[in-house]
């Protein structure tokens, strides 16, 4: 707890502000994806093969985004500049959700408040590398991530009390829900200072060039590859709630399973991140991908409320040991200077990983059951875990270097 304290002192405040910037933007975006899966199944009537193959949609759309704005904030030398471009557009979204009659508005929202998270991502990361000394990365990545995930569970809690004070109005909590979107943008325009680009740092003139792609190493590259491999293990959590929803919960109450699963994801993010600084990261890596097969099988073989929610934990525990943990890796791998474009690349390759991942436990889901897509997940679970053995010891040496 002592090293935990110390690290918080230590962190830059401008890391602090990113990490509320992201907590604002997130309860609101909880507060509508936390409904919209009901939303469109039970409002709008629509499949959930349908659901997944939107969230998929929604994730790829931002992780391509993020590779070109990534890209250009390397060229430009700036990236705040782009974080409140990616800020700003998501806001000015969020009134087109209560407005939306039919699943085609919901996709065209979805996919322009995607657009807005790629193009804030790469360079909001980059930025908190930048900012972040190099010992007190992992606790930097980790804080942003468990501020960041203190709004992915106040959100659903705002929707699950507004759903009941307003009779289970959906349009009435989306409303809400715009409210903190313009407050994360306030706090980044007047709270978060960029720091001044090194001059001894070289300039890149076309980041995404093949030579430039070069310069981001072996290393990075296999970071990469196991974290793509590792989200085809999961999918969006809008499964979560369906999965709440076929054991009997209301659509009020669902919600509760993304309160459940972003505390215990805020909860152990920063922890992580703290201990990643200290010790070698891929046994951390590794716990939480066995958290992700143990919470896999409970969700898949569940019957009650109990074992629903020690699933759900179980699977904010994994989110928590690897999220922050990845983004540490990939900022240790790249160059200062390719920052924005490792982090745009990144998110790319695991963008598309999960738009698959999404598609296939909808399209099993409705040939066989929710249990079938989670037995599935914990198996592709087990095959990340067995991938990551030949590639050990080049992530140790990276990681130690």
């Amino acid at each position: 707890m002592a090293i935990e304290a110390m690290s918080r002192r230590t962190i830059p405040a401008g890391v602090w502000a990113l990490g509320f910037v992201s907590m604002l933007m997130d309860i609101s975006s909880e507060m509508i994806h936390a409904l919209l899966p009901l939303y469109m199944v039970t409002v709008l009537g629509t499949s959930t093969l349908v659901v997944g193959l939107i969230e998929g949609i929604a994730e790829a759309t931002a992780s391509i985004t993020k590779v070109f704005s990534g890209a250009l904030s390397d060229w430009l030398g700036k990236r705040k500049f782009l974080a409140v471009l990616g800020y700003g557009l998501a806001a000015l979204t969020k009134p087109i959700f209560p407005l939306a009659t039919s699943v085609e508005w919901l996709v065209g929202a979805r996919f322009i408040d995607r657009v807005g998270k790629g193009i804030r991502g790469a360079p909001r990361d980059a930025l908190v590398a930048d900012l972040a000394p190099p010992h007190l990365r992992g606790a930097s990545f980790g804080l942003r991530q468990s501020l960041d995930t203190v709004g992915a569970f106040t959100g659903p809690l705002l929707a699950i009390g507004l759903m009941w004070l307003t009779a289970d109005h959906f349009q009435a909590v989306f409303w809400f829900a715009v409210i903190p979107a313009f407050l994360s943008v306030g706090v980044l325009v007047v709270w978060v200072k960029e720091p001044e680009r090194p001059k001894e740092l070289r300039r890149v003139r076309m980041p995404l060039r093949r030579d430039e792609l070069r310069r981001l190493g072996s290393a990075y590259w296999w970071v990469v590859a196991v974290a793509a491999v590792f989200t085809l293990a999961r999918f969006s959590e809008a499964f979560l709630i369906l999965r709440a929803q076929s054991i009997g919960l209301s659509p009020a109450l669902a919600p509760v399973v993304l309160v459940i699963m972003s505390f215990a994801y805020a909860l152990s993010a920063y922890p992580a991140g703290v201990l990643s600084d200290r010790l070698n990261r891929l046994p951390l890596l590794v716990l939480g991908l066995v958290l992700l097969v143990l919470a896999d099988l409970v969700l898949a073989f569940t019957t009650g409320i109990v074992t629903l929610g020690i699933g759900v934990a179980l699977w904010g525990l994994h989110m928590g040991l690897t999220q922050g943990l990845l983004a540490t890796l990939i900022a240790d791998a790249a160059p200062a200077e390719l920052r924005g474009t490792a982090f745009g690349m990144f998110n790319l390759v695991t963008g598309i990983a999960l738009l698959l991942a999404s598609i296939i436990a909808g399209a099993l889901w409705d040939i066989a059951g929710p249990q079938a897509t989670f037995v599935a997940g914990a198996a592709f679970t087990l095959l990340t875990i067995l991938g990551l053995v030949p590639v050990s010891s080049r992530l140790h040496r990276r990681d130690r270097a």
